[in-house]
Order: C-alpha cells, then sequence, then structure tokens
C-alpha cells in the first residue's frame, strides 16, 4: 500500500503543493497533521501503526516528517526495520532504489560523524579545564554541610529527610560518603 503524509511548514501552511505531489504518486491513504508541532503528530503515529512490510511511504520533502537529521534518521532506520520504503518526492530520495540507501546509509555515517565531533570537543574541553586547575563535573558540597550530615545521621536524632532539608545533601550523597566516612576521621 501507497501511504502519503503531510505536514503544515512554511512554504505551503494548507498543504496544498504537499498534497498535488502525493496525489501524483497514487497514494492510497493520506495522512495530513494540522499543525507544525515537533512534539504531537497524532496522524504519523497513525500512520505507523498502520504499516504493513513492503508498504511505501511518500512525503512531499524531507522536511515534511522530520525537524533534524537524528530525527530523520531514526524514523529511516524505523522504516528500515519494518521493511517500508519511503520516498522524498522533491528530494528525489527513494529507499526502494539503491541511490536511496546509499543516501540515508551516509546520512547516518555523518550523525555518527557528529556525534564523535561533539564528544571528542566535550573531551578536550575537561580536560583543558583540568589542566588550568579548575574542577570539572559537579560541584562538591562544602566538607562541613557533609560533616554535619554525617554526624547528624550518627546522632540517631534526625531522620533523613531532616537531615537533607538541613544540610542541602541529598539522601544518595550522605549514603556514598557514609560509606567513606572514615575518609573524614
Amino acid at each position: 500500500m501507497i501511504f502519503g503524509y503531510a505536514r503544515p511548514f512554511s512554504q505551503d501552511q494548507d498543504v496544498t503543493k504537499q498534497l498535488a505531489a502525493l496525489k501524483e504518486y497514487n497514494c492510497e491513504k493520506i495522512y495530513i497533521e494540522q499543525t507544525n508541532s515537533a512534539k504531537n503528530r497524532p496522524e504519523f503515529e497513525s500512520l505507523c501503526r498502520s504499516l504493513n512490510i513492503g508498504d511505501t511511504v511518500v512525503i512531499y520533502k524531507l522536511y515534511s516528517i522530520a525537524d533534524s537529521t537524528k530525527n530523520l534518521i531514526d524514523i529511516i532506520q524505523f522504516f528500515k526495520t519494518k521493511q517500508i520504503n519511503f520516498i522524498s518526492f522533491l528530494d528525489k530520495v527513494d529507499t526502494s532504489k539503491k541511490d536511496g540507501s546509499i543516501f540515508f546509509d551516509f546520512l547516518e555515517r555523518v550523525s555518527e560523524f557528529q556525534f564523535d565531533i561533539i564528544s571528542e570537543n566535550t573531551k578536550v574541553g575537561i580536560q583543558e579545564a583540568k589542566l588550568k586547575g579548575k574542577n570539572t563535573g559537579r560541584p562538591r558540597k562544602p566538607d562541613h554541610n557533609v560533616r554535619r550530615a554525617m554526624e547528624m545521621y550518627q546522632s540517631k536524632k534526625y531522620t533523613i529527610q531532616q537531615i537533607t532539608k538541613e544540610t542541602g545533601i541529598s539522601k544518595t550523597t550522605l549514603y556514598r560518603y557514609l560509606d567513606n566516612w572514615n575518609d573524614f576521621d
């Protein structure tokens, strides 16, 4: 079965361009979103639930279905897993053909590369901060609050809730320090 999907965007608020293109492909059923919301896409969810192996999803352009490269890759991987063909009219992408499949394989590599860049830049930034003597990660609680929290706990006069409220130290942090109580003696 051939399904169409349309979503309003700035150059086609009333989806007329998209509908014309989808009708050219003889879509048997067309799902039309009412808004351009990235989070609320009931028609897209309905489309995904109705797909079967060998079906085809046709869109006007890639932005019709995705809001980011990662979102597009996730959708295409979902289609691959379900053995669904995907066609983007304006972008001339067709995953049922070799070049369409190659395009998305390349897109996946670019996404991985983008992740690697962010990861490497983060590691370099942390290393540079350490070389400058700056602490990275979550700031440590002042030792006097930690000591006070542990003393309150050891006195057995206070509940965990009272200790965390009074000292500003979370229950998890308190227990972690209690495991290493000898470090403070």
